[in-house]
């Protein structure tokens, strides 16, 4: 900035030289400067005072009016693509550019009108609302979150499924986590809990509104694009979804009890926005929650079989047995978490089986009056010489099992030449030994037979190799070298 003495230096060079070029090389300053003193001495201003310019037209004001329309009719949507036709035909004829501008500045202002970000925080009340949300693992697994709002009290599990008795049986275990119920739980507007929509109302399940009703609490859901519903839920859960890490792991109990260590790490630590430990705080919180009900409900899929003269049902298509007392009676089976449980129609628990794929069964022992019978698969006689034949006891019946293992198609005649010639000839006791060892040689005739008796007792009886024999070596009596000195030669 010039001082007073040096623009009238410059206004006086001005006025000697005629140029400004001149005057400012005179004066040593810019040509532009020595301008604009000399134009601003000729309009009477002041050193710092400007000339105020005239407001230059643009090209939008001409539809500025019919885009705020637009806009606002729009509730403060809508982009300039949609918007330029309906501009064109009013008159506009700028660029495209110009255009995104105008309606990036209506709809600041159209949003600053309606106030669409102005709303109030979350004011929590003690035992009264519970977030639960799921979450996608980069494993495919799915994460539960659920989170005590006034204590923010973490409960995260894991699961391969978002079913609605998966769902259940999280919010039964963070119940029992939590020791207590609180007076409502909202939750986004799961497919597995919401049985339908009518004016932006969501309907709950049946099963859903059984369990509300078991536990004594209010379901509730977020609204749509709703801030104040389903970005609080987003808000509580969120933390639990971008902090936890999981192991690299398929197995559920390993994660489950990963999840379980990073709950309790976080429960313990002070929370950085109510400035206190979520586990204190749930100390003070738990004597406003309601009491846990006595017994858990059924949770899962229940299927009313009836039971068959087998002591068993089907469940997709696989066999589970039953205690004897029920045949003939109806039981409801619930498939849940990899369990079959089988209750009477009076609720009592009688069976509890492992789920089996499609074809299997699974049969306990205790479910029968009677222990399990060995089955029989040994030679039954149908006629005389079998009878006669099967009297000398296990040998006989080696001999026939393994006769008929190796394919002896002729071995009926054998028998009945062995029991006709043979066994009045020599006994019974030499035959059953003849037997024994003609089976144990593979030799299922009767010609085989009555040579082996022909030999009679000279023969040896082959033993298996047992253990190896050690053998002494025989020992003689020795003398000492004392003995062999020399003594006194001189």
């Amino acid at each position: 900035m010039l001082s007073a003495r040096k623009n009238m230096d410059v206004v006086d060079a001005y006025a000697r030289l005629g140029s400004y070029r001149a005057a400012g090389e005179l004066c040593g300053v810019d040509p532009k400067t020595v301008k604009r003193k000399v134009l601003a001495h000729e309009a009477g201003l002041l050193d710092d005072e400007r000339a105020e310019r005239a407001p230059v037209p643009k090209n939008t004001d001409g539809v500025r009016t019919v885009v705020l329309d637009l806009v606002r009719e729009a509730n403060g949507r809508g982009t300039a693509k949609r918007l330029l036709p309906a501009a064109r035909t009013a008159g506009y004829a700028g660029s495209d550019r110009n255009f995104r501008r105008l309606v990036a500045g209506v709809k600041r202002q159209v949003r600053g009108e309606i106030g669409r970000h102005q709303r109030r925080p979350a004011v929590w009340v003690p035992g009264e609302t519970l977030a639960i949300d799921w979450g996608l693992l980069p494993s495919g697994l799915k994460v539960f979150c659920a989170v005590l709002a006034w204590s923010r009290v973490r409960f995260v599990r894991v699961a391969r499924d978002e079913t609605a008795a998966t769902t259940l049986a999280m919010l039964a275990d963070c119940f029992d986590t939590l020791g207590g119920v609180p007076a409502k739980v909202l939750a986004d507007r799961m497919g597995c809990l919401k049985g339908g929509t009518i004016a932006n109302v969501v309907i709950p399940t049946p099963d859903y509104v059984r369990f509300a009703t078991h536990y004594r609490f209010v379901p509730d859901f977020c609204h749509p694009a709703d801030p104040e519903s389903k970005g609080i839920v987003e808000n509580l859960v969120g933390y639990a979804k971008t902090d936890l890490v999981l192991p690299d792991s398929d197995d559920l109990a390993v994660l489950n009890d990963a999840c379980r260590v990073w709950c309790c790490e976080v429960n313990a630590r002070a929370h950085s926005e109510i400035c206190a430990i979520p586990d204190v705080r749930l100390v003070e919180e738990r004597a406003l929650l309601r009491e846990l009900p006595m017994l858990r409900p059924r949770i899962g899929r229940v299927e009313v079989r009836k039971v068959d003269k087998l002591s068993t049902i089907r469940v997709a298509s696989a066999r589970y047995s039953v205690p004897h007392r029920l045949v003939g009676a109806h039981v409801e089976a619930v498939t849940f978490d990899g369990k079959v449980r089988i209750y009477d129609l009076d609720g009592g628990l009688v069976a509890d089986h492992v789920q089996l794929a499609p074809g299997e069964a699974a049969v306990l022992d205790e479910h029968y009056p009677t222990p399990r019978r060995a089955p029989s698969r040994g030679p039954r006689a149908r006629t005389d010489a079998e009878r006669e034949f099967l009297a000398l006891g296990e040998p006989a019946e080696a001999f026939i099992r393994q006769g008929a293992a190796a394919g002896m198609t002729m071995l009926p005649k054998e028998i009945i030449e062995i029991v006709d010639d043979i066994l009045p000839a020599h006994g019974p006791e030499l035959v059953a030994k003849a037997l024994a060892r003609a089976a144990r040689f593979g030799r299922f005739r009767a010609a085989d037979v009555r040579s082996i008796l022909a030999i009679g007792t000279a023969t040896t009886e082959p033993a298996q190799p047992g253990d190896h024999v050690v053998v002494g070596l025989p020992t003689a009596e020795v003398r000492s070298f004392d003995a062999y000195r020399i003594e006194n030669l001189a």
